[in-house]
């Protein structure tokens, strides 16, 4: 008897999650494994947002809440929009999920019919493409180049845009890369879509306030307010104020795209968490110094891994502008040989003797669409990421 459905089938669990569990049952069995791999803050949520939590649950807000989430979460979301981005949204436009995961879900899920196409560039994050199968779409993969900062460009979208194609994907700053796009690249895209009426936009922001040297992540429609109606954005409280467990995710749009988005929410989880709302209103009306911290140390551990990494010889990455992750070009490695006599083929043939040889777990390139490369996660202590450097050399020096 065939149990399990042809989609699912399809669909590969989250690398980066297998990864990290990987790292924990190394630790678990007694090695001292440092892991790179998962993409959370390492600093503790602020005070005050615990805080809100804590007064909720006394105040007895532990009942369920309306699907698209609590009306003073979205008219802070709201608010958000138009205080951060200049951009105008009604609370029906606005959704609140569990994750800004399930915001991608639910859009796929609302809005792909079968063979609908969506262009995705590479590398990605590892699930984009997940979703798009499971919702029966089909996700055109668009490969980027290193030396244009991982970016889709102008010319690369308009020879994969078709009749088929119903969004592109943009995820600034981008997780793996931690690249973003600048307002001068938004609109020579937007130039491209003008040509092409059926097909929307879907902004991943989440990374938006983790930026450094002064750079700024405005989102799409920022940029190009004559698109906002054919946008959705996801953002959420998870990385910008290191909230990942609390699991609060939120979508902007055209409200027909939002109340069919409730709708399937509405058959899965229904409303997210009631006490982790009124903990995310605290982190979007409260004050906004307890990023700061966040960002100095993150601009810090950054600096110090990009400059390691690049003294190594055999490795080379970029400086990313955003979020928390390097994009680490193993190219000269492919093709050698470890101590143990076995050829270097892709990422994960590196990744695996990382783990294995230097007990640093990383994440390979294949995972995210774009090989010889692999990703680095830098939310952790300073001590960590130098040891980890220590023995990412250890590794590369020990190759013949």
């Amino acid at each position: 008897m065939a149990l399990l459905s042809k989609r699912v089938q399809s669909v590969k669990p989250s690398a980066t999650l297998v990864v990290a569990a990987k790292a924990k049952e190394l630790r678990a069995a007694g090695r001292d494994v440092i892991s790179l791999a998962a993409g959370e803050p390492d600093f503790d949520t602020p005070d005050h947002i615990k805080e809100a939590a804590i007064q909720a649950i006394n105040d007895g807000f532990t009942k369920y809440t309306a699907v698209p989430g609590i009306v003073e979460l979205r008219e802070a979301i709201a608010q958000k929009f138009k205080t951060d981005n200049g951009l105008t949204y009604g609370i029906d436009q606005i959704s609140v999920s569990t994750g800004g995961k399930q915001a991608l879900y639910n859009i796929a899920q609302a809005t792909l019919n079968k063979g609908d196409e969506v262009i995705i560039p590479a590398p990605y994050w590892v699930s984009y493409p997940d979703m798009v199968l499971l919702a029966q779409g089909v996700p055109v993969c668009v490969t980027t180049k290193e030396k244009e900062g991982f970016k889709l460009s102008a010319k690369t979208l308009k020879k994969n845009l078709t009749k088929k194609t119903r969004w592109v994907v943009i995820n600034s700053p981008s997780n793996p890369t931690g690249e973003a796009y600048t307002p001068e690249e938004y609109k020579a895209l937007a130039e491209v879509l003008k040509a092409y009426p059926n097909v929307g936009v879907i902004c991943d922001d989440i990374y938006e306030k983790l930026v450094y040297d002064g750079v700024e992540a405005p989102t799409f429609a920022q940029i190009v307010p004559e698109m906002q109606e054919r946008c959705v954005i996801v953002n959420g409280v998870s990385k910008a104020y290191s909230m990942t467990g609390w699991r609060i995710g939120y979508a902007a749009g055209p409200k027909e795209i939002i109340k069919a988005m409730n709708t399937i929410q509405s058959q899965s989880t229904s409303g997210a968490t009631s006490i982790a709302q009124k903990a995310a209103l605290a982190a979007l009306t409260g004050s906004q110094e307890c990023l700061k911290p966040m960002v100095e140390a993150f601009t810090e551990r950054r600096n110090f891994v990009v400059d390691s990494l690049n003294a190594i010889d055999g490795l080379s990455c970029r400086r990313p502008p955003g979020a928390f992750y390097i994009y680490v070009n193993i190219g000269q490695l492919i093709g050698k040989k470890t101590p143990a006599g076995d050829t270097l083929g892709t990422s994960i043939d590196y990744c695996s003797y990382l783990l294995e040889t230097q007990e640093v777990a990383a994440v390979p390139g294949v995972a995210f669409g774009l090989d010889p490369y692999f990703r680095i996660s830098f939310p952790t202590s300073m001590e960590n990421l130098q040891k980890a450097v220590d023995r990412i050399r250890a590794s590369v020096e020990a190759l013949s």
